[in-house]
């Protein structure tokens, strides 16, 4: 039976410097458009991805777009999904087109609401004194989603802005939005776009091409959570906001 490990990148299989463990031995994982390595993975996690890609196939599972996801030193050979699940790319690399018309109408319903919650986030912001400012995150000339992150990385911040001016906006009737917050890191999501979608997708495809598949999950957020329940299996880095919310309580 084939196998496939449906896994999320950032914190999961690397992260940045300052949340790696003091005096590890890291590599360089991902790096920034003029070259310079923003991301780390440590001995452990790279032990891990090496233990997987040795038995199963390894397919990314993130929120970032294409070229941020072309800066990730990892060799993967297989599907991709990429933009929280809005691209799904295929083997060679190209986009899947089908699912690209189905994410680019879905996102043109959406827009109107990003681009009200965008200005709501910015007028927030603006008003307490906070440099954070939302981004549309656009890919394949389709709009996905919002982000707001603070310049200073106090995510005290973010979380005020969630509970006063977003959190109150998704609630309110007719919202069609989903939040995700972890670190310093603030998105508002349309309902249509999310990981556990396109995994869904992807497994059928799979199941097509090989019939019956094992499948496993791997994320460290909240927001994982619903693509690795998509699967058979469900693998949780300790530490991270995931594993504080379920094994880590118990």
């Amino acid at each position: 039976m084939n196998k496939f490990l449906f896994a999320d990148l950032d914190d999961s299989l690397f992260q940045s410097r300052e949340k790696c463990p003091a005096g590890a031995v890291l590599q360089p994982a991902a790096f920034l458009k003029d070259g310079a390595p923003i991301s780390f993975s440590t001995p452990r996690q790279r032990a891990f991805l090496a233990l997987m890609q040795g038995g199963m196939t390894v397919i990314p599972a993130t929120a970032r777009n294409l070229n941020a996801f072309q800066r990730v030193d990892i060799a993967f050979d297989s599907y991709a999904i990429l933009n929280y699940g809005g691209v799904i790319l295929l083997p060679d690399g190209t986009a899947d087109a089908g699912w690209l018309d189905l994410m680019r109408a879905e996102m043109a319903a959406a827009l109107s609401g990003l681009q009200e919650i965008m200005a709501i986030m910015d007028a927030y912001a603006e008003s307490c004194g906070f440099e954070a400012r939302a981004r549309l995150i656009e890919d394949f000339d389709i709009p996905f989603y919002v982000v707001m992150k603070d310049p200073e990385k106090r995510s005290a911040r973010l979380a005020q802005i969630d509970r006063e001016a977003v959190a109150p906006w998704v609630a309110a009737a007719g919202k069609d939005f989903s939040i995700h917050r972890n670190g310093n890191n603030l998105a508002v999501l349309p309902h249509a776009l999310n990981k556990a979608r396109a995994v869904q997708h992807l497994c059928e495809r799979l199941k097509q091409e090989h019939g019956e598949i094992l499948t496993f999950g791997l994320g460290d957020s909240k927001s994982d959570a619903r693509f690795m329940a998509a699967c058979d299996y469900a693998i949780v880095p300790s530490g991270s906001q995931l594993a504080r919310l379920t094994v880590e309580t118990l």
